[in-house]
């Protein structure tokens, strides 16, 4: 579990009725992206897909992290009263804090089909859980660890990719314990560094 001011964070499955509150999630993630000189990934409007998102639910591999963040960094207010409290001290407008979105992950078991073929090696042939589509709002700190804490405790082995643009991500990744592996493709033909621990 991870905090944020001092809450932890909620995860559960993502549902249909989520996906309005997760657009904004993944425009903030991409903002990140931008900011830190990753232009491509992510580049194509309206991604990720409202059907790709289905996909995961449908696979019982989508999730929310959920925390009682009103005002959060690049986070829309609860309402014009609540504002960013970077003291995490209690704000009198923003009480009682219902639990809302600031993070979106997907956790899905082997196998990966973009995964058969490495320019490299994996550690292991035994089953695993691949991470994909991670996204949270800016001021939303601890957000990868929880998801690692939370992957780890339901896989022995997990796997990840990511682009080579995503700095960001490759400093988590390596941070978490991961090994690089080598090179996957995409079904577009594109190249992601490949990691598994």
């Amino acid at each position: 579990m991870s905090n944020l001011c001092g809450t932890t964070f909620r995860i559960r499955p993502a549902t249909a009725a989520d996906l309005p509150a997760l657009r904004p999630v993944f425009e903030a993630a991409k903002g990140i992206m931008r900011a830190d000189g990753n232009v491509e990934q992510w580049s194509a409007p309206g991604f990720p897909p409202e059907e790709l998102l289905l996909r995961d639910m449908e696979r019982g591999g989508g999730f929310l992290l959920e925390a009682p963040a009103p005002g959060v960094d690049g986070m829309p207010p609860l309402s014009p009263t609540c504002t960013p409290n970077p003291t995490c001290t209690p704000n009198p407008a923003c009480t009682p804090n219902p639990a809302r979105p600031v993070g979106y992950f997907a956790l899905l078991p082997s196998p990966e089909s973009t995964y058969g073929h490495i320019d490299g090696a994996w550690l292991t042939d035994e089953p695993y859980g691949v991470i994909h589509r991670i996204a949270s709002y800016p001021g939303v700190h601890g957000v990868f660890a929880a998801i690692i804490d939370f992957a780890a405790a339901r896989y022995s082995h997990l796997r990840i990719d990511t682009h080579r643009d995503n700095r960001i991500m490759q400093h988590l990744i390596a941070k978490s314990g991961f090994t690089y592996c080598g090179i996957i493709w995409l079904p577009d033909g594109t190249p992601r560094l490949a990691y598994e621990r």
